[in-house]
């Protein structure tokens, strides 16, 4: 099952690990199921989480037996079956008008030669449909000469597919004399589905999930992890095999004292200040986590956007802009780039003497725009409203991720790069052998000045420009 599923899991959840595999399981299907019913005994809410569907070999339907007669009430959400699900990614469909108009799946994991088995091979060799073999690579090669045996012909097509609908999908086709040679040749193991019969003969002409322009490259992500699900989702759109590491994380303020007042001084906050209230001024946000670290503060109060009522709103980078939108906000300024040099040039042929601007902030970061628009005149506060830290565990995950091999490293702004390489102890070894993609300039400057050499640099600074040049290189 995808690790990635995890994520949906809230952060407070305890997650069990009780996979199976042949020779090898974490736990007896007596003991996960006594684990079950007793943590649901405890009255918790207990997910037994399967890949493909819980009643097609999932031994589903042992466990709610379990359950039921322990009076433990359950529900049941229908999965995709591997058989299905594996096939379909490998452009092959298990039923086709005047090919194939049933299809067959069975447990592979019971020898074929012996005496009494209870699949019935001989009828299966002769039905002209589809089967499927779940589970079957330790007995495959039996299997097939079973077929052989029992009248299938020996040109039969068969495809092998190995971690269906996984970013690692490997596809080998045949024939039922030689596909298990090839699949030896090409380094399969399981878990392995094999698709037997005439429709595994058009996934050459509707194979579509392996031609994605990124399928098979990994990609590692260092930005935040609440920022790194826009750029996983484009990533992975294209093929792409996503790897988190976040090298920063962005966090609240320990002490939100200077923030308050700073707000407070903009008529934001419901506060005295004894500098008075500017009511007119500028407010440029240059993140989404900007935007959600000062509406978090205005929301604690009890206030909302109208705030911002008599405030000019800029955005760097239309997701800032997007982050505004939700509020309610639409931004009366949205730079063409989000480089601070080029949005101060952007903003120079206008009259900012005197004008008010209030910058929230990391509490790291450039004073490019801060100094520009102060040079143009503007009396400009730039506040730290969030911080960014080091993620725990981060040198140790940083290491085991970078030494599986990773076609491409992202870094989508200066603080990753540099965080990444604090991680590091500064050993960019790890870094040598993989392409180095960065979001802009100013990031590709940052690692090209800590000895990086970059690769790729987008050439519109967003996640979506990030990901178009990527899928443009390997095009």
């Amino acid at each position: 099952m995808d690790p990635a599923l995890l994520q949906s899991a809230s952060a407070d959840a305890d997650l069990v690990f009780v996979g199976k595999e042949r020779g090898r399981q974490a736990l007896t299907q007596d003991e996960i199921n006594d684990l079950l019913v007793e943590q649901a005994s405890q009255g918790k809410s207990v997910v037994r989480l399967k890949g493909g569907d819980p009643f097609v070999f999932g031994r589903g339907g042992e466990e709610a037996q379990v359950l039921a007669r322990n009076s433990i009430p359950f529900e049941v959400v229908p999965g995709i079956t591997s058989a299905i699900a594996a096939a379909a990614y490998a452009g092959i469909p298990v039923t086709q008008r005047r090919v194939a108009t049933c299809f067959t799946v069975v447990s592979g994991s019971e020898d074929p030669a012996k005496p009494e088995s209870s699949i019935p091979w001989d009828v299966l060799a002769r039905t002209g449909g589809t089967l499927v073999v779940l589970m079957g690579w330790a007995a495959l090669q039996a299997i097939l000469e079973k077929l052989q045996q029992e009248g299938m012909a020996a040109d039969t097509p068969v495809a092998l597919v190995q971690w269906g609908t996984w970013k690692k999908q490997q596809t080998v086709d045949g024939t039922l004399s030689d596909v298990v040679t090839r699949a030896k040749e090409a380094g399969l193991a399981p878990p392995v589905v094999a698709i037997i019969g005439p429709v595994a003969g058009l996934r050459q002409e509707l194979r579509w999930f392996d031609r994605q322009p990124l399928f098979g490259k990994k990609v590692l992500i260092t930005r935040s992890r609440t920022q790194a699900s826009r750029l996983r989702t484009l990533l992975e759109e294209q093929g792409a095999e996503t790897l988190e590491l976040p090298s920063i994380e962005i966090a609240p303020l320990e002490d939100n004292f200077e923030l308050d007042a700073t707000l407070a001084q903009y008529g934001l906050l419901p506060l005295d200040t004894p500098f008075g209230t500017i009511s007119k001024f500028w407010a440029i946000f240059s993140s989404t986590n900007a935007v959600d670290a000062v509406f978090g503060r205005v929301d604690a109060y009890g206030n909302d956007s109208r705030v911002f009522s008599d405030s000019t709103i800029g955005a760097i980078g239309p997701a800032t802009a997007e982050a505004l939108a939700q509020r309610g906000i639409k931004a009366d300024f949205i730079p063409a780039t989000s480089v601070s040099e080029a949005v101060v040039k952007e903003l120079s042929d206008r009259e900012w003497s005197g004008v008010p601007v209030l910058l929230p902030g990391a509490d790291i970061g450039r004073d490019v725009l801060a100094r520009g628009l102060a040079d143009l005149g503007a009396k400009v506060e730039r506040v730290t409203a969030y911080q960014t830290i080091t993620p725990s565990n981060a040198a140790e995950d940083a290491r085991k991720l970078l030494s599986q091999g990773v076609d491409v490293i992202t870094f989508t702004s200066s603080s990753t790069v540099r965080n990444l390489l604090d991680i590091l102890e500064g050993d960019k070894s790890l870094l040598e052998s993989s392409l180095i993609a960065c979001i802009g300039p100013v990031t590709a400057g940052t690692a090209e000045g800590l000895g990086l050499r970059v690769d790729l640099k987008a050439a519109e600074h967003t996640v979506e420009g990030l990901v178009e040049t990527l899928v443009n290189y390997f095009q």
